[in-house]
Parts: C-alpha cells; sequence; structure tokens
C-alpha cells in the first residue's frame, strides 16, 4: 500500500513535465505479440538535502521489465484496469483521461511491470544516464530504455514512457488492425475485444484459463448481462 498522499492531475502533471526519456527504445511495440522492454530509471535520491546526507552526489537506478501485452480497443473506463504492478497506475490513468477526455476511444495495452534491482551509484544521475545509454547503443539493445525520472514517484516516469511509446506505435498498429478487420463495431464495442472474450470463453473450457479470468474480462466492459447465460453454461456442462 502507497504511503504517500494521492495525487491530482496537475501533480502527475508536473512528475510528467520532470521525467526526460534519455534513450529510446530503437523499436516500436508488436501489433498481434507480446513486447518485453528492459527499463533504466535514473533519479536523484530523494533524501538529498535532509539532515545527515552528505554533500556526495548519487543517483538512483532502477531496473526492470515492463512486459506489454497486445494491443487492443478499450474505453476509458476499461483504461483504468490496465496498470498492473504500477503503485500509482490508477493516478496516472486518471490523468490521462483528465488529458485527453472521458469519452477518448483508442487502441490500449495493458502492462505489466516486474522490478529487478535497485542501486545507488555515485555520481549525478544526468551523468549516470548518459553513460547508461551509451552502453546500451554500444550493446545493441534494442528493446531497452534509459529514462531520468522523478525518485518518489519513478513509476509515474515509467508509465509516461509507456504511454508515449504507445502514441508512437498507434498508427502502425491501428493500420495493422485495420487490414484484418478488428477496428469494425459489433454490437457496440470493438470486433476486436467480442474477439478476445470469444477466445477466453475456448480458453475456460479447454482448462487453459480460469473462469474468474474471463469474468473479469467481461465485466471490465460492462456485459455481464449479455454474456450471462454463456457464462454459466460453462459450469452447467461441467456439472
Amino acid at each position: 500500500m502507497s504511503s504517500t498522499p494521492p495525487l491530482n492531475p496537475d501533480d502527475v502533471r508536473l512528475i510528467v513535465e520532470n521525467t526526460r526519456i534519455v534513450r529510446p527504445p530503437k523499436q516500436l511495440l508488436a501489433t498481434f505479440g507480446t513486447t518485453i522492454l528492459h527499463y533504466y530509471v535514473v533519479t536523484e535520491p530523494s533524501y538529498v538535502g535532509l539532515p545527515g546526507a552528505g554533500t556526495e552526489e548519487e543517483s538512483v537506478i532502477r531496473t526492470g521489465t515492463v512486459t506489454s501485452a497486445r494491443p487492443q480497443l478499450v474505453t476509458p473506463s476499461y483504461l483504468m484496469n490496465l496498470f498492473q504492478g504500477f503503485e500509482h497506475g490508477q493516478e496516472f490513468a486518471r490523468y490521462l483521461r483528465s488529458t485527453y477526455g472521458a469519452d477518448a476511444p483508442g487502441l490500449m495495452y495493458s502492462y505489466k511491470q516486474e522490478p529487478t534491482d535497485t542501486n545507488v551509484v555515485s555520481d549525478r544521475p544526468d551523468i549516470v544516464a548518459a553513460r547508461i545509454a551509451e552502453e546500451m547503443d554500444r550493446d545493441g539493445k534494442s528493446l531497452a530504455v534509459v529514462i531520468r525520472g522523478v525518485d518518489q514517484f519513478w513509476d509515474i516516469s515509467l508509465a509516461h514512457f509507456i504511454h508515449a511509446l504507445t502514441i508512437g506505435s498507434v498508427p502502425t498498429h491501428a493500420a495493422d488492425f485495420a487490414k484484418r478487420g478488428l477496428l469494425a463495431q459489433e454490437g457496440g464495442m470493438p470486433r476486436a475485444a467480442r474477439e478476445k472474450i470469444d477466445t477466453m470463453f475456448r480458453a475456460v473450457q479447454a482448462g487453459e484459463i480460469e473462469a474468474s479470468d474471463l469474468k473479469t474480462e467481461i465485466d471490465r466492459w460492462g456485459l455481464f448481462g449479455e454474456y450471462e447465460d454463456r457464462f454459466l453454461n460453462l459450469f452447467r456442462k461441467r456439472a
């Protein structure tokens, strides 16, 4: 549970404005598959300036991965469920709704953030971030990003980058979806969303996923009334 008070959109906007992408990845997100990005978020320690903190210049380096699942068409309400593993994910989602409008449709992506390590090193954050970026370029790591973020809210800095990468990927992905007819509407929702629900029904029947996962997806779209009989039939057939 977060020990900090809730942030409003203006608070998040200030964090976003103080975030800088030092080294972006060299390729976009995959359209019809999963993308795993390695991140390096470099920040100035939050204890800088406090009594007894000393005068040595230090930086915090947080590393980990962000897994982006296959993109899907969603509504703004659905967006609130997308950020997993982000302490301030809900607040960032509210910031997006405030900035882009509550009814703005779009191609959205679900993310799972998994940290791997946190280290404190000597030197200023800008120098450390530039050094890591050079190393990524030298090693040819196309799916790695270096971010100069805000220490206490570093995950918002990371979420901001992911959202920016998503926006950059959308034109290509939207064209790919259109070629397959997935942008068409069926019963007031994207065809791609209905196809996903149908796939999940088959997966439940095959024992590949839990029925609770399917129920969660249906509820996110607010469609349980429409799918209720079909969902309950899953259990009747098992009886």
